[in-house]
């Protein structure tokens, strides 16, 4: 018997690869089990495509290089670098707080920022970075809209919903039995609720270990669907739990994420005003490569 060897079957490339294609150098970057592609592409160069369409396309996990979001880089004078975030489904968000940081750590050796410490400009504001080998640090802009306790109907029952604005809208819900919720059902019914139309929210479900520390489980909006991570659901989570626990002025939340690392989330507060509010974690270069398009 002759044993016949497996046949390989592969998508024919939408472009073919000739004089007519740009190559996109990338990095594949992970940030607490986020992952992104970080490239430093000028846009206006590739004929026929936008950052949507580019977007979708890279980020499709059979037939791109797969990943939770797209992160185009440039140096800009009003910070040390520009990031644009865009969603695995095309859309563009106002920040993304593990994609901070990985455009953080992107950025030191590749784009030769001043420092270990620079600015970052996103569309919901100028954050501050600041680098330590693969340990990033980031201060978010002023966290705002904060509701607590808001009663809504989601599939026929009343639920309490906190909402609190981290440079992206969060939905956070407190539960016990966290492993056991049915998040995407539950978190798409939150998502495009009525109550946060017409932007829609990223959802946030929290279980409270003790008075410094959270898990959280987070449908995130673009992706549609869990991730296992989201580095503003995260600073969301900690700073409404700060509120619910009626904790100290300032302090520190540890936060347990579904990728296995604890975030660290400090804060100041004054009132129900945060201010101070820095993320920490590590991120990593898991490979580069060359997308053509």
């Amino acid at each position: 018997m002759i044993n016949k060897a497996p046949t390989l079957i592969t998508r024919k490339p939408t472009v073919p690869i000739n004089s007519e294609t740009v190559s996109i150098r990338f990095a594949k970057m992970v940030a607490s089990g986020n992952d992104f592609v970080v490239t430093e592409v000028k846009i206006k160069k590739l004929k026929g495509k936008n950052s949507k369409t580019l977007a979708r396309e890279i980020c499709d996990r059979k037939y791109g290089v797969g990943a939770d979001g797209f992160l185009i880089l440039e140096k800009v004078k009003k910070a040390s670098i520009r990031m644009r975030i865009f969603n695995a489904d095309g859309t563009e968000a106002e920040m993304c707080g593990n994609g901070a940081r990985c455009a953080a750590l992107y950025s030191t050796p590749n784009l030769q920022v001043p420092s270990p410490e620079f600015n970052i400009m996103t569309k919901a504001g100028v954050i501050q970075a600041i680098v330590n080998k693969d340990t990033v640090r980031i201060k978010l802009t002023k966290p705002k809209a904060l509701r607590l306790d808001l009663p809504i109907k989601v599939n026929g029952r009343l639920m309490k919903v906190n909402f609190l604005n981290t440079g992206v809208p969060h939905a956070v819900i407190f539960v016990e039995g966290l492993e056991k919720i049915d998040l995407p059902c539950l978190g798409s019914a939150i998502r495009y609720h009525a109550q946060f139309k017409p932007a829609g929210t990223n959802v946030d479900f929290v279980e409270i270990l003790n008075d410094n520390s959270i898990r959280i489980r987070t449908y995130e909006r673009g992706v549609e669907g869990e991730t296992l991570s989201c580095g503003t659901g995260s600073v969301a989570s900690a700073l409404v739990t700060t509120c619910h626990l009626s904790l100290s002025a300032s302090g520190s939340i540890s936060v347990h994420t579904q990728g296995g690392e604890i975030l660290k989330v400090y804060y100041k507060k004054e009132g129900i005003d945060f201010g101070d509010v820095w993320l920490e974690g590590k991120a990593s270069i898991v490979y580069k490569g060359v997308y053509h398009v």
